[in-house]
């Protein structure tokens, strides 16, 4: 038996392995994650030095010091320039040399409304403006404040809410931890999708071509089964592993690339504290592995029974909404991680691996349910593999009409 099986699974690797498409995909994936990182580094540091050189002047001898010090923690080389009759002309000379980015003039109506001018040769990004002119607003309002002897510092730095959890912490839209939830959340069902439907192909490709007969006259269908889905599921777990392997090094390198040519999005490092460690990357792949092997099963019964890819694509949309519903629920689960909806749905074993682990990367889910989650996805892994092993041992010798569900449950039985 084993040995037909890893017969399979041997030939189902290599054969994937060696195409044209896995060595694309894999190595163009981990070129798009660079890519991300490093071209909008290199564009923000085009012309970044003329561009982040700002002269200020200040019409009301006050502002400056105040300003200077913000604009320097976002990068920016700032220049001060007293008021004279030729500032404007001269700035705008050494502007349009190159020599400076622009600069910024501030006067006694900045003091009341916090409205400034900036002259620049380019229009400065949406997020360079906002920082411009929150520095400029920040520093008016810091001096009318000292003036009545407020506790300036405190204020401007927007307050603390405080927040006592009266249960499990769980994670914000604007935590770090919502957004590993969710990408895994996706990343998963992408990947599941991805390679179950190879699995379909795989098989429906054989029984096209009636390779299948040959084969099955040296060993059983289930074995045939068998060796697909873990040949198929090993190819994954490799290209998986790459893609992880490369966007972890890219993030580690590329993130403090590009803060350094972008100061103002220096919030980004909190999410290197937030990537999972060892034990939840163990989690991930442990969800994958489950959900893989039970969506491969469920898309293997698919391929057998189908004679074209055209059936195959309209009989799999059962199967694929057990995997659209939770990603279209995954943002609900992170939000509200311990309602008793929310639990049932991550229980059921084919919703398991999306919703379980935006709970778990999300703070929100105990050890006892993860549990439980992995032991009712075994349980459904073997229920599914004694059902579609069934479907498939008739399916796929069979040819001419699609089967009805009547005939469905009597090739389970006949099997």
């Amino acid at each position: 038996m084993w040995g037909n099986v890893r017969a399979v699974i041997r030939r189902e690797y290599m054969q994937r392995v060696r195409s044209k498409w896995f060595i694309a995909s894999t190595v163009l994936a981990p070129v798009l994650m660079i890519g991300l990182m490093v071209v909008p580094a290199y564009f923000a540091q085009q012309g970044d030095e003329t561009e982040r050189t700002l002269a200020i002047i200040d019409g009301t001898n006050v502002l400056f010091e105040r300003i200077a010090p913000r604009l320097d923690e976002a990068g920016y080389d700032v220049l001060e320039q007293r008021w004279h009759s030729d500032v404007v002309t001269e700035l705008r000379e050494a502007a349009e040399d190159g020599a400076i980015g622009g600069f910024v003039m501030v006067d006694e109506l900045t003091l009341e409304t916090g409205e400034a001018i900036l002259y620049t040769t380019s229009r400065p990004n949406p997020i360079r403006q906002v920082t411009l002119r929150s520095a400029i607003t920040q520093a008016a309002l810091e001096f009318q404040l000292q003036q009545q002897q407020v506790d300036v510092e405190a204020l401007l730095s927007g307050g603390e809410l405080r927040i006592e959890m009266l249960s499990e912490t769980v994670a914000g839209a604007d935590d770090p931890q919502f957004f590993v939830a969710y990408m895994g959340s996706f990343f998963l069902y992408m990947v599941i999708l991805i390679y179950a439907i190879a699995v379909m192909r795989a098989t429906l490709e054989e029984k096209t071509n009636r390779i299948v007969e040959v084969i099955i006259s040296s060993m059983e269908p289930w074995h045939l089964m068998l060796g697909k889905i873990i040949g198929v599921g090993a190819v994954s777990m490799t290209q998986m592993a790459i893609w992880l392997l490369v966007g972890g090094l890219a993030f580690a390198a590329g993130l403090p690339m590009l803060v350094a040519a972008q100061p103002q999005l220096a919030e980004l490092g909190s999410l290197r504290d937030a990537l999972p460690g060892l034990g939840m990357t163990a989690l991930f792949v442990g969800f994958f592995v489950f959900g893989f092997f039970m969506y491969s099963g469920l898309y293997a019964a698919v391929g057998a029974m189908c004679n074209s890819d055209e059936e195959a694509q309209q009989a799999q949309f059962p199967v694929l909404l057990f995997l659209v519903i939770p990603i279209v629920m995954v943002v609900g689960v992170i939000e509200n991680p311990g309602t008793a909806l929310t639990t049932g749905l991550s229980l059921f074993p084919l919703f398991t691996p999306i919703l379980m682990w935006a709970r778990v990367a999300g703070g929100g889910a105990p050890p006892a349910e993860v549990a439980i989650s992995f032991v009712l996805m075994f349980l459904a892994t073997l229920a599914i593999a004694w059902l579609a092993g069934r479907i498939y041992k008739v399916g796929i010798l069979m040819a001419g009409k699609r089967p009805t569900v009547p005939e469905l449950w009597r090739w389970i039985k006949e099997a």
